[in-house]
């Protein structure tokens, strides 16, 4: 089959750094993919779609002491308190803000591995790294070069993995700079009024691997004539009530902010008051929205807590539902809270037995200990740049 060589692949990285100081291993093809399992993955994202915007309506309903269910009883004020541990005041009152209602983020990425059993889902990603790699990986690997495909797409046969010797999607996923005129049409969105809103991806010192590709993203976007610039936050400042940057010596008014980094970020972030003050003037627009119910893993624990199993069959619909329970693996919260001497915990089991303190993980066999332990959201250890 047609492919690319290893020089290719190696020389076309080495001209354009995508990601700050990371190696790679190289294929001569892209990932191979069924039919079934590219409409699949299109199932995933719609049902991780709906699953965000569940989990507002269960956030907000909880901080609000509101039931959850239409017809009968249920009142969660844990869930709320859960999500809030930690985050600083002014953070979640934002996050609660009514004109903040509705708002996702514009790229919500699922964490997948491919098993032999199917997909599983590892994190449900708002802040995803990988936008400007993937756009440059789509347009290499369709791109005409030494042993290469023609640009009308690589065929992707063989290679084992799920579905061997079922026929192959003919192209590249997102090929034609999907990724990238995807991207810009979601943020262009939030601005609706605007024709070609100035756009300014902020990249944090914190999350300065990835600015690489952000740069590189910004740069194609303006060769298609958008208004899109990969900033520092130390670059914006205010101006009455707009936040801007310089473009030689003259303020530029920015309209949306996708920002690039964490929230546990904000506090090492020195202009964000900056960025709070324009957004509460509905001068600039924030994406992903600065929301941190949003980012926390325990969402995926919410999922399976067997309180809640009444409220994700109203809130969802039955397909997404029932996608979600096959690629979400069980998930616990781990609550140091002490239980009664009769009470057990809802979570793993140790020698058959139930636990009664998360610690009792200490005697779990090997077999037993097959778990990952995942930290806050709202940790600097917790997400890709860092774990």
């Amino acid at each position: 089959m047609p492919h690319l060589s290893f020089e290719h692949i190696r020389s076309a990285l080495a001209a354009q750094p995508l990601f700050e100081d990371k190696s790679w291993r190289l294929s001569p093809e892209a990932w191979p993919l069924t039919p079934e399992e590219v409409e699949g993955l299109e199932a995933i994202g719609a049902a991780c779609l709906e699953f965000q915007q569940a989990l507002e309506t269960l956030y907000l309903r909880s901080a609000a002491g509101k039931n959850l269910l239409r017809n009968r009883a249920l009142l969660a004020p844990w869930v709320a308190e859960y999500l809030d541990r930690g985050k600083p005041a002014a953070l979640v009152a934002h996050a609660r803000d009514p004109r903040n209602r509705g708002a996702v983020p514009p790229v919500l990425r699922p964490d997948l591995l491919l098993t032999s059993e199917g997909w599983v889902l590892t994190e449900l990603d708002a802040v995803p790294g990988g936008i400007g790699l993937t756009a440059f990986l789509n347009r290499l690997y369709q791109s005409p070069g030494e042993d290469a495909p023609s640009a009308a797409g690589v065929p992707l046969a063989g290679g084992g993995g799920a579905g061997e010797g079922a026929p192959r999607w003919s192209g590249i996923l997102g090929e034609g700079d999907a990724m990238i005129r995807g991207f810009h049409a979601a943020l262009a969105e939030l601005r609706p009024a605007l024709r070609n809103p100035v756009i300014a991806l902020v990249v944090s010192d914190e999350a300065a691997t990835y600015r690489p590709e952000m740069e590189w993203l910004a740069r194609e976007l303006q060769l298609q004539g958008k208004r899109v610039y990969c900033l520092r936050p130390e670059e914006i400042f205010p101006l009455e009530t707009s936040l801007c940057f310089d473009v030689e010596g003259n303020p530029e008014k920015i309209d949306i902010v996708y920002r690039f980094f964490e929230l546990f970020d904000l506090e090492n972030i020195r202009t964000q008051k900056f960025i709070f003050e324009a957004w509460a003037a509905g001068e600039v627009a924030l994406a992903p929205p600065l929301r941190h119910f949003q980012e926390e893993k325990l969402g995926l624990a919410l999922f399976h807590h067997h309180l809640l199993q009444g409220f994700w069959a109203e809130a969802l619909g039955e397909p997404a539902r029932t996608l979600l329970r096959a690629l979400i693996p069980p998930t616990w919260v781990i609550d140091p809270a002490p239980l009664p001497p009769g009470a057990v915990l809802d979570g793993p089991r140790v020698g058959g037995r139930a636990l009664n303190d998360w610690r009792d993980l200490i005697g779990a066999s090997q077999k037993e200990r097959d778990l990952i332990i995942k930290i806050s959201g709202y940790h600097e250890t917790a997400w890709g740049a860092r774990s």
